[in-house]
């Protein structure tokens, strides 16, 4: 059987991050000295603490730990350290179930909108180390939820919005969820998907104290 090889198109090549010999170069490196290598990498992100240890694992009591000691926000990362340079740029372009609907957010406007949708779910009652179940369509809302939750600490647990409402309700037990966002349809193939009906069915008897809906249709 002979092998096909795909040239990878010279403009594709110049776009790269790194060439394949930059990248063999890391990987080496990663091998050969583990902590320096992560600590180089977490360089890339802002800390609000810089860690005190990189790296601690034992799979004989099955631990490991990364950055122990530092702190840092996926929220801030995504979004906050991009306003100075980079405010007015795409930051989520998103298409719909309808070839013809699209909409792009600027880091400025996700920003706004994740900042809002955050002091909502902390109005809620929400705060750091809550489970909150994600139940929605691919729409921009669902990016929107998840970076509201890393915001103030919370944990986000999204579920596909093609599962059925048993195995909903079995997620928000497993994880004990305070809070579940929803849409009160999906779209998909220019068919609608009962979400919030599958929702209401989930719900009954777990104990969640809060639901948000969103009107997607």
């Amino acid at each position: 059987m002979s092998e096909q090889i795909f040239e990878i198109p010279a403009s594709t090549k110049a776009k790269a991050w790194i060439d394949n010999d930059t990248y063999l170069k890391m990987y080496q490196e990663s091998v050969d000295d583990p902590k320096a290598f992560w600590d180089k990498q977490a360089e890339r992100l802002d800390w609000f603490k810089k860690w005190d240890n990189t790296l601690d694992w034992d799979f004989n009591d099955a631990h490991i730990r990364w950055y122990e000691g530092g702190k840092l926000n996926v929220s801030y990362n995504c979004l906050d350290r991009h306003l100075e340079t980079r405010a007015d740029q795409a930051a989520l372009i998103w298409e719909s179930d309808d070839p013809n609907v699209d909409r792009t957010f600027t880091y400025k406007e996700l920003h706004a909108e994740v900042s809002k949708f955050a002091n909502v779910m902390k109005n809620r009652g929400i705060k750091k180390g809550d489970r909150v179940m994600i139940y929605m369509p691919m729409i921009p809302e669902l990016a929107i939820a998840c970076l509201a939750c890393t915001r103030i600490g919370a944990v986000h647990s999204v579920v596909f919005g093609g599962f059925s409402a048993e195995a909903l309700k079995n997620r928000i037990l497993d994880c004990e969820g305070k809070m579940l966002i929803t849409a009160n349809a999906g779209i998909r193939g220019g068919k609608s998907v009962p979400l919030k009906q599958n929702a209401d069915e989930a719900m009954e008897g777990t104990g969640t104290e809060s639901c948000i809906v969103v009107k997607h249709t």
